[in-house]
């Protein structure tokens, strides 16, 4: 059955980007790793996307991805990374759209969003790319099934955190657990909160407002 996951790579102390939500401390530390450790991690995400078929991000993580990698410029840096996978963005604000990219952009309820996610992916798994409160949302109404964690050799202190959202041990089974050169990898199964509905109840009401599609 297709998983939707999260998969992400977390400072010691629970952060996924500094307070200037960066991402340079995590380069770094990948930067120091070993070239075996490295084809490791490279091999382990090809594995992971090979698998997957439908995407979603919010606004501060996408923004992210554009200007790092500059995909205004050099769109087809994107299809590179992600090939033809839709992509769907949750944001309230107009973003610019990379050309030529699978991308819708949205707003609201995650729950519709989420089977509209499933139908494109067919029998392949969901990546919830993040931020964090956005994978909590879906994890609220019992839609997030794994999380597959990195743990990067540096402690931030503060920034974004990995998942505001409290998830008890009866929630979490741990399923897997690696080491690649400095970081550590576990995967966590998990079940959905007491009371959580994973059906859209009025899809008139919940249905998301798609504010530009490229």
């Amino acid at each position: 059955m297709p998983k939707t996951q999260y998969l992400v790579a977390a400072s010691i102390d629970g952060f996924i980007a500094d307070q200037d939500n960066s991402l340079e401390w995590l380069f770094q530390a990948e930067a120091a790793a070993t070239a075996e450790a490295k084809a490791a991690r490279e091999d382990r995400f090809s594995h992971f996307f090979a698998a997957t078929g439908a995407m979603a991000m919010g606004a501060t993580t996408y923004e992210w991805v554009l200007d790092h990698e500059h995909l205004l410029d050099q769109p087809a840096r994107w299809h590179d990374y992600y090939g033809d996978v839709p992509c769907w963005v949750f944001t309230h604000r107009e973003l610019p759209v990379i050309p030529g990219a699978a991308l819708s952009f949205v707003s609201g309820d995650v729950r519709p969003v989420h089977a509209a996610m499933a139908a494109a992916a067919g029998d392949r798994n969901l990546w919830l790319v993040g931020g964090g409160d956005l994978v909590g949302q879906f994890a609220d109404h019992g839609l997030l099934t794994e999380i597959i964690l990195g743990i990067a050799p540096v402690t931030l202190g503060a920034g974004a955190p990995l998942l505001p959202r409290r998830l008890t041990a009866a929630q979490l089974t741990l399923t897997d657990f690696s080491q690649d050169g400095m970081f550590a990898f576990l995967s966590y199964a998990v079940s959905p909160p007491p009371g959580a509905d994973p059906a859209v109840q009025s899809p008139t009401v919940l249905t998301p407002r798609v504010i530009s599609q490229g």
